[in-house]
């Protein structure tokens, strides 16, 4: 008499993540399509730090005539602000989104191979750029450069990969328009700030630690014992 065959017991799944892709439908992002996303979200955040920057300069520097004076603390609180939203601009649209502006517009995204949540996984990736823009970038460059799948030192950290995707024609023609939109409202609203003089007094680090102005024939421009000065107009005849 044969016994009755025992039930096998099967392990269970291996969780997969949710934004974890198969390399049979996916392709890896080259290195040129990131540079173009990386150029257009620099472009983009250009405008928005002119216009933090020039408030902060009208705001905590002096402005003597045709000369505007730099103190340390205008410095600082400009770097501040261009630094918060540098990070938060990448962290939060590719956490949420797996793209910025200029990823959407290129078609490309940034997709998770770990458990790690998006808000982690992505903040580690866009902390790590500090070591990724050694150089102007080129210890990402070369890093990515020498990866099989394009990885910089913030991708293999975060486990995380640069893909391309087809973003629909609004989703693109949405990010144009806001990119577009920044970069005009900053192109008009820069030289009304500096119209303003609304200087606050400062009691501390208001040490005047940059120069620049203009004269009658040329504009300068002065850093501690470096001066740099521009002639505007040729000399007069004789």
């Amino acid at each position: 008499m044969v016994a009755p065959a025992s039930p096998t017991t099967s392990a269970p799944p291996k969780r997969v993540p949710p934004e974890q892709k198969d390399d049979s439908f996916c392709r890896i992002a080259t290195l040129g399509d990131r540079l173009i996303a990386f150029a257009l979200d620099s472009t983009f955040l250009f405008g928005a730090f002119a216009v933090v920057d020039a408030w902060a300069f009208m705001r905590w520097g002096i402005v003597d005539g045709t000369e505007l004076k730099l103190t340390l603390a205008a410095l600082l609180v400009a770097e501040a602000l261009n630094t918060a939203i540098f990070f938060l601009y990448l962290w939060l649209l590719e956490a949420s989104f797996g793209a910025t502006l200029g990823k959407a517009m290129v078609g490309i995204r940034v997709v998770r191979m770990t458990e790690r949540t998006p808000l982690a996984a992505l903040a580690i990736r866009n902390l790590l750029r500090v070591v990724d823009g050694l150089g102007f970038y080129l210890v990402g460059a070369v890093v990515a450069g020498c990866s099989k799948i394009h990885r910089r030192v913030g991708d293999i950290c975060a486990g995380t990969v640069v893909i391309e995707e087809h973003f629909g024609y609004w989703v693109k023609i949405a990010a144009l328009a806001l990119w577009t939109t920044v970069l005009a409202g900053a192109a008009w609203s820069v030289p009304r700030i500096c119209k303003t003089n609304a200087a606050l007094p400062s009691r501390y680090l208001n040490q005047v630690v940059v120069q620049v102005g203009r004269s009658e024939n040329s504009a300068y421009f002065t850093v501690a014992s470096l001066h740099v000065e521009v002639q505007l107009t040729s000399a007069t005849g004789r």
